[in-house]
C-alpha cells in the first residue's frame, strides 16, 4: 500500500486484524472475519492487501494500537526507564504475543515485525541526543547498542523465561546498563 493511500477506515481494519489474530490466532483469522469486524466490504480489503498475510503485516507496521511516544522526562535514567516501560508493556500485549506466534514460516510477517521494532526503537535516538546535549552521556555512545540491550533483555526476560517486569525490575535493568556490571574499585 503506497504512503499516504489506504482506505478510509485503515485504522478499524487494522484494529479487527490484530483483534482477530489475538482471539483466534492466525489460522483462524479470515479475511471475512476482518471485514465484517471493521464493518467494510471484503472487495475493500482486496483492493488494498491481496493476502492475509500482506494485510497483517501492514497492520503491524501501520497500526495506532501498537505506536507509542517518545521519552522525555529530563533525564537519560528518566528516559530509559520510560522506555523499558513502554517496551514491556508493547512485549506483554496479547496482539503483540500473537503476531509474534504468526511469524515463523511466513516471511512477509516477519519482514514488517522487524521492520515495526527496529523502526520504533529508532525513533528513541531523541532520548540520546539529548542526553548528550545535558552533558549526561558521551557523544561517541552507541545508542542502538543501549537500546539493544534493553530490549534483548526486557525480550528474554519476558518472552522467553515468562518473568515479569515490574517498576523494580524495570528500575535495576536501567541501572544496570547506564552503569555496567563490573565492580568499581576505590
Amino acid at each position: 500500500m503506497p504512503t499516504g493511500a489506504g482506505p478510509r477506515r485503515v485504522q478499524e481494519i487494522f484494529t479487527a486484524t490484530l483483534d482477530l489474530l489475538t482471539e483466534h490466532g492466525y489460522d483462524g483469522l479470515t479475511i471475512e472475519a476482518i471485514a465484517q469486524r471493521a464493518g467494510v466490504h471484503k472487495t475493500t480489503l482486496y483492493r488494498w492487501w491481496s493476502s492475509k498475510d500482506e494485510l497483517l503485516a501492514a497492520a503491524v507496521t501501520g497500526s495506532a494500537l501498537l505506536e507509542f511516544p517518545v521519552a522525555d522526562t529530563g533525564s537519560l535514567r528518566g528516559d530509559l526507564l520510560a522506555v523499558a516501560t513502554r517496551l514491556s508493556r508493547l512485549l506483554t500485549r496479547p496482539a503483540t504475543a500473537a503476531v509474534l506466534a504468526a511469524v515463523p514460516g511466513r516471511p512477509l510477517l516477519a519482514e514488517a515485525t522487524s521492520a515495526f521494532f527496529t523502526g520504533r526503537l529508532t525513533r528513541d535516538h531523541p532520548v540520546f541526543t539529548r542526553a548528550v546535549d545535558r552533558g549526561e552521556l558521551a557523544a561517541d555512545s552507541d545508542a542502538d547498542l543501549v537500546v539493544d540491550l534493553l530490549a534483548g533483555a526486557l525480550w528474554f526476560h519476558l518472552l522467553l523465561c515468562g518473568g515479569s517486569a515490574d517498576r523494580r525490575y524495570l528500575a535495576r535493568l536501567v541501572d544496570s546498563v547506564l552503569t555496567g556490571v563490573r565492580a568499581r574499585r576505590a
